[in-house]
């Protein structure tokens, strides 16, 4: 008898088909991917951005956002990727942004009067949070 037993192997030449070893792979690789993900990383990946141009504008301007109006506005952005939009208006009060949707990036903010008269162009969609 040459074949020996070994730990974990009580019936030493079977093996699990392969199909299913395939299957525990994929879903071991897919739990681990949720786990690679963190609450920080999930967090950055929903939250709004601030391109440095809007900021700069903002400042500028004394444009400033309380944390329940930028929960507002990603909720205004989750509603424009929703429908498919890719850079959108989005006027909040009497705040206008250009968002990049994809990308969850605030390009510009324009504020008040400097809205008088401004075109708008290379935006696919609006949304209007009053």
């Amino acid at each position: 008898m040459n074949e020996r037993i070994t730990a974990h192997r009580m019936f030493p030449g079977q093996t699990a088909p392969l199909g299913v070893r395939k299957n525990q792979e994929a879903a071991s690789r897919e739990t681990d991917g949720s786990k690679s993900i963190g609450f920080r990383e999930l967090l950055n990946e929903k939250s709004l951005h601030f391109s440095s141009h809007a900021a700069a504008r903002m400042r500028q301007r004394g444009i400033t956002f309380q944390p329940e109006q930028l929960t507002e506005i990603a909720t205004a952005i989750d509603r424009a990727e929703a429908k498919g939009a890719k850079d959108s208006l989005v006027l909040f009060r009497d705040i206008a942004m250009i968002v990049n949707v994809p990308t969850r990036t605030v390009v510009t903010a324009i504020e008040g009067n400097a809205m008088q008269g401004s075109v708008f162009t290379q935006i696919d969609s609006a949304v209007v949070i009053s």
